[in-house]
C-alpha cells in the first residue's frame, strides 16, 4: 500500500526524542525520505541508524546551522517537501524571579530559532520550486494563560503569529505553514512532572474530554498537515488538547492541591 508521504522529502528538527522522534518514525512508515536533526549527536546518530534516515547535527538556535540544515536536506534529497520543528525544552519560573540568561535561552529556542527555521526552510522550498508544508510544534500555553511560563508561552504565542505571517508571505509559492499545539503530553521532557501524583489529574480536569492526549495523537495531526490531504490548509493552529483550549489551564495552587490529594489517597490505600 502507498504511504501518505510517498515521494516526499522531510526534515524533523528535534527528531531524536519526544514528539520529533515519533513524528520521524511515522514519516518513514508513510514513505517519506527523512532527515532528523538535533544537537545531541550521539543519540541523533543512533535514532537515524535505527530508522534508516539521514542525520544532521544542528543547534536549533543558530541561524547559520539552521541554514546549513535546510541546504543539506535539499542537497541529499534533491527537493524538500515537509519540515517539522519539534525542538524545545521545559522551564518554569514566575515573572518576578526572571533573570536575563534564563529568558534569553528560552526565547532563542522557542522564538528566534523557530523563526530562523521557518526562514531557511521556506527559502529552500522556494528554490526547490515544488511548494511544501512547514509545521511547528507549539503548545496550549501559547493560547491560554500559563502561570510561571512567560518566556516559554510568550515565545510560543509569538511563533504562532509568525506562522500566519509566513503563510501569507510564501503563499504564492504554494508553501503552507501550520502549527500543532498540544496540551501537556507525557514525553521524556516532562517525565519528572508526570511522575508527581496528581499533576495529570489537575490538567485533565480542565479538558472537555477529561483526559490528556498521547504522543500519537500529536503525530496524527502533524501527518495531516504534512500530507496532500491538507493541501488547502495554511496559517492554522490545531489544538490537540481534548478541548482544553475551550477552558483554561489550572493555576499553580490548584495543581498543588491535586498533588496533595493524590498523596493523601496513596497514604490511605491498603499496603
Amino acid at each position: 500500500m502507498a504511504g501518505r508521504l510517498d515521494g516526499k522529502a522531510a526534515i524533523v528538527l528535534g527528531g531524536s526524542s519526544g514528539f520529533g522522534e515519533a513524528i520521524a518514525r511515522r514519516f518513514v512508515r508513510e514513505g517519506a525520505r527523512v532527515m532528523i536533526a538535533a544537537r545531541g549527536e550521539e543519540k541523533l546518530r543512533k535514532v537515524a541508524a535505527e530508522l534508516g534516515c539521514e542525520a544532521f547535527a544542528c543547534d536549533a538556535t543558530s541561524w547559520t546551522q539552521l541554514k546549513a540544515l535546510a541546504d543539506a536536506a535539499r542537497g541529499a534529497f534533491g527537493r524538500l517537501d515537509v519540515a517539522v520543528n519539534s525542538a524545545g525544552y521545559a522551564d518554569s519560573v514566575p515573572i518576578a524571579q526572571l533573570q536575563p540568561a534564563r529568558v534569553e535561552k528560552m526565547v532563542a529556542v522557542q522564538y528566534t530559532g523557530a523563526l530562523y527555521f521557518i526562514q531557511h526552510i521556506a527559502n529552500a522550498m522556494v528554490a526547490a520550486g515544488n511548494g511544501g508544508s512547514v509545521i511547528t510544534i507549539s503548545s496550549l500555553t501559547g493560547t491560554l494563560v500559563a502561570e510561571g511560563h512567560a518566556p516559554y508561552a510568550g515565545g510560543k504565542a509569538g511563533i504562532n503569529h509568525v506562522t500566519r505571517i509566513a503563510a501569507s508571505e510564501y503563499g504564492a509559492h504554494k508553501i503552507r505553514f501550520n502549527v500543532v499545539s498540544p496540551t501537556t503530553v507525557a514525553t521524556p521532557m516532562l517525565a519528572q512532572m508526570f511522575a508527581t501524583p496528581g499533576v495529570r489529574e489537575a490538567i485533565a480536569a480542565e479538558a472537555a474530554l477529561g483526559e490528556l492526549p498521547e504522543v500519537e495523537d500529536v503525530v496524527h495531526a502533524v501527518l495531516f498537515f504534512a500530507s496532500d490531504e491538507a493541501r488547502f490548509v495554511t496559517g492554522q493552529n490545531l489544538h490537540v488538547d481534548g478541548g482544553g483550549s475551550l477552558r483554561r489551564l489550572p493555576r499553580g495552587d490548584e495543581v498543588a492541591r491535586s498533588v496533595a490529594a493524590a498523596v493523601a489517597r496513596a497514604k490511605r490505600a491498603p499496603q
